[in-house]
């Protein structure tokens, strides 16, 4: 049986999941409007990535007999000055998702709640791919540029992304 700590926090990570999909959706609805297919397509594919990540915590909650709850949530910003600050916001946020997993973790270790701390092993992996991504993707950017035809390499490599995940991303998605 769950805390109500422990479920409130489970809670809480559900919305942030799905503040994250909705985040990634919104991004990847300015990517098509501004014709980064290859940016639009990933981001698209990360959102679907993002509420897979939501269901797993909400199927845990609903298996140890807890209820799961989803709240109101901000809207996410839908305007982008280019692609580099909006995948600095996204590395940004992937860290402040692995600081809220960590403070789960570490609520489930010290109440202790051993197969809570077990389930959150899948999360702790899954951040860490997902900051090593997202600052490849951004050390692409500053290598590439976004001058000129920057744009264009930068789009269509992120979108290769997209085409052809990797094993990790691949397993996250289903």
């Amino acid at each position: 049986m769950l805390s109500q700590k422990i479920i409130d926090r489970l809670n809480q990570q559900i919305n942030l999941e799905i503040y994250s999909s909705h985040l990634y959706l919104q991004m990847s609805s300015w990517c098509a409007h501004k014709a980064l297919d290859g940016c639009a397509a990933f981001l698209s594919q990360h959102a679907d990535e993002e509420m897979s990540h939501m269901r797993r915590l909400f199927n845990y909650l609903q298996e140890t007999g807890a209820y799961a709850v989803i709240s109101g949530m901000q809207a996410p910003p839908f305007e982008f000055d280019s692609i580099t600050p909006m995948f600095e916001q996204i590395y940004e946020h992937e860290q402040l998702v692995t600081s809220k997993i960590n403070d789960l973790v570490h609520l489930a270790n010290t109440e202790p709640d051993y197969a809570t701390l077990q389930f959150l092993q899948w999360y702790v992996t899954e951040q860490h791919q997902e900051e090593f991504l997202f600052k490849s993707i951004l050390d692409k950017i500053k290598l590439i540029g976004t001058e000129g035809q920057g744009i264009f390499f930068i789009d269509r490599e992120i979108g290769n992304m997209a085409a052809n995940p990797t094993q990790e991303e691949s397993t996250a998605m289903n």
